[in-house]
C-alpha cells in the first residue's frame, strides 16, 4: 500500500509540473522535435477530418508535429506571450513540413508561446530544428503496409544521425500503429539526453507503418 500511495504521489506531482499554472515564457530546460507518421495520422484521424495533409498526392512522410519546449520533468503549455498571434500567411508557409497551416496555428497557441519567442523566429527555429534530423530515406520506398518492431524505426534513425543515441529519441505508438519519433535538442539544437517523462518507447513488436500516399 505504501509503494502505491508513493506511486500516485509521483504521478500526481509529475502532472503539476507537466501543466502548471500560468507558466513563464521562455522558461524551459530543451526541446523536443517530434515527427509524425503522416500515413497513421491520417488513417486515424486526418482521413475522417478530410484534411489536405492526407490527400492522394500529399506526399508527405514525417512531418513536424511540433517543437516542443520541456523541463527536465514536465513541460509547460499555453504560456502568456505579448507577441501577436501569427498571420495566416505565415502559418500557411509552414505547411510544407506540417502538413496544414492548422497545424503551425495549433503548436504556436500551445508551444511556441512558451518559447519566449515571437511567432516569426518560432517558426523559423522550428524549421531549422526539423532540418538538423535525417529522415531516414528508406521509409519513403515503402509500396506496401508491414507490420514491424517500433525499435527498427529508432534503428533506422540512429543509423542515418550519428550524434543521436537511443537515450536521445524515443518512438511511440497510437492504435497500434508507429506514430511518432521524438528527438531532445538542447536550446541551441544540438542532441542531448532526453528526460525519463520523454523516454517511453513504444514496446510493440508488430506495429502497423503505412507507405506514403
Amino acid at each position: 500500500m505504501r509503494t502505491l500511495f508513493a506511486s500516485l504521489t509521483a504521478l500526481l506531482v509529475a502532472a503539476n509540473m507537466a501543466f502548471a499554472d500560468d507558466p513563464t515564457a521562455g522558461d524551459f530546460d530543451y526541446y523536443v522535435l517530434s515527427l509524425s507518421w503522416s500515413p497513421t495520422w491520417c488513417a486515424i484521424e486526418g482521413d475522417d477530418r478530410q484534411s489536405e495533409q492526407c490527400r492522394d498526392d500529399a506526399n508527405f512522410g514525417w512531418v513536424l508535429h511540433g517543437l516542443w519546449p520541456q523541463w527536465e520533468h514536465g513541460w509547460p503549455v499555453y504560456c502568456r506571450t505579448g507577441f501577436r498571434a501569427p498571420s495566416r500567411g505565415a502559418t500557411s508557409a509552414m505547411a510544407d513540413i506540417m502538413g496544414t497551416g492548422g497545424s503551425a496555428w495549433h503548436q504556436w497557441r500551445k508551444h511556441g508561446v512558451c518559447t519566449g519567442l515571437d511567432a516569426r523566429d518560432y517558426f523559423r527555429l522550428s524549421r531549422l530544428a526539423f532540418e538538423t534530423v535525417i529522415r531516414p530515406p528508406v521509409f519513403r520506398k515503402l509500396d506496401r503496409s508491414v507490420r514491424l518492431p517500433a525499435s527498427v524505426i529508432e534503428d533506422a534513425f540512429l543509423s542515418t544521425n550519428p550524434a543521436l543515441t537511443p537515450d536521445m529519441i524515443t518512438i511511440t505508438c497510437r492504435s497500434g500503429r508507429i506514430q511518432e519519433a521524438r528527438i531532445c535538442l538542447t536550446r541551441d539544437l544540438e542532441p542531448r539526453l532526453c528526460g525519463q517523462d520523454v523516454i517511453q518507447d513504444c514496446t510493440a513488436q508488430k506495429a502497423l507503418f503505412d507507405p506514403i500516399r
